[in-house]
């Protein structure tokens, strides 16, 4: 996802000095989205989209309980250091910390049909 990603960006027109954090962003994003399936023992595959038009954007959709998806977000970082949460869990939670500092317009919300967690980030594009 990462390789295609950045592949996809540049092809959009995204300034090269931030394709590395798109490859950083979209790496977080799907490792999140994959701690969530295996925490939840999730079949379904995560769902990954790029669009390039008019602007650089990627979804990365995961299937995992709403309050699973979005509940990290909001933990105070000494309740993310807690020994009793497991990696998946550290991982999510820690996953949004990171993708906010690479992505100035980052959107994390539930999925329509009320399961899943969808993670949206747009670059501008230099076209």
């Amino acid at each position: 996802a990462r390789l295609v990603g950045v592949a996809v960006a540049r092809r959009a027109g995204v300034r090269e000095d931030l394709l590395d954090e798109v490859r950083l962003a979209i790496g977080e994003a799907c490792t999140r989205a994959v701690a969530l399936h295996r925490q939840y023992g999730l079949h379904d595959p995560v769902l990954v989209e790029m669009s390039d038009s008019g602007q650089y954007a990627v979804r990365v959709v995961d299937r995992a309980p709403i309050e699973a998806g979005i509940g990290l977000a909001a933990l105070p970082p000494d309740e993310l250091a807690n020994e009793s949460l497991t990696d998946e869990a550290l991982t999510t939670g820690v996953g949004f910390a990171l993708l906010a500092g690479f992505v100035e317009d980052l959107q994390v919300r539930p999925v329509d049909e009320g399961v899943g967690t969808e993670v949206r980030m747009v670059w501008p594009v230099g076209r």
